[in-house]
């Protein structure tokens, strides 16, 4: 297994090791001990898949409290997979970073707690998989709205944009008050 620090360095790019033969092919998508080994020692208590078509774009969502460690992959089809760090008092404090997920590429993003999470459907439909640390607590649940041109994402979109109405009606970044966030933990 190959780990990739990104641009925001706790942001983690995981290639796993693929068994394939005529047949088709085996990797193992967790194990706790040995990603532990690698810098994601994380307990995950839920697992999610969510299935969409080209130009949907889900994001960009975050926790707090009760962030959510997050440890991402797509089983069918691609997206675009992005983090951004809004971790107050972080030197990377509004950064981005976008990698594309595919079962193709069989690629996994860890995502900590603390960065907004959000992907866009670049394929006829994706089946995308979230394995995460913390359940759901939809009243704690926060975002920004995916095209804010202050964080100035670049999303690989070729037509129309679907969101819900939800995540249509998300604040620019610099309108979520910074006690809304969590703060980043200097070490």
């Amino acid at each position: 297994m190959k780990v990739t620090p990104t641009s925001l360095p706790e942001v983690l790019l995981v290639e796993p090791d693929v068994f394939g033969d005529p047949r088709g092919f085996f990797l193992e998508t967790w194990a706790r001990e040995r990603y532990a080994a690698i810098g994601i020692p994380c307990d995950f208590v839920q697992d999610n898949l969510s299935r969409s078509s080209r130009g949907v774009l889900r994001g960009m969502h975050l926790q707090n409290p009760f962030g959510q460690d997050k440890l991402v992959s797509v089983v069918s089809g691609e997206v675009f997979d992005v983090a951004v760090d809004l971790r107050v008092g972080s030197p990377r404090f509004g950064r981005w970073v976008g990698v594309t997920l595919s079962s193709e590429n069989k690629h996994q993003l860890f995502i900590p707690a603390g960065f907004a999470h959000g992907f866009c459907v670049t394929s006829d439909d994706a089946i995308f998989a979230y394995k995460c640390s913390d359940r759901y607590h939809p009243e704690t649940e926060l975002g920004f709205i995916w095209n804010d041109p202050d964080v100035g994402i670049a999303w690989p979109l070729t037509g129309p944009v679907s969101l819900s109405k939800k995540d249509a009606a998300y604040p620019r970044l610099a309108e979520i008050p910074p006690d809304r966030l969590i703060r980043h933990a200097v070490t």
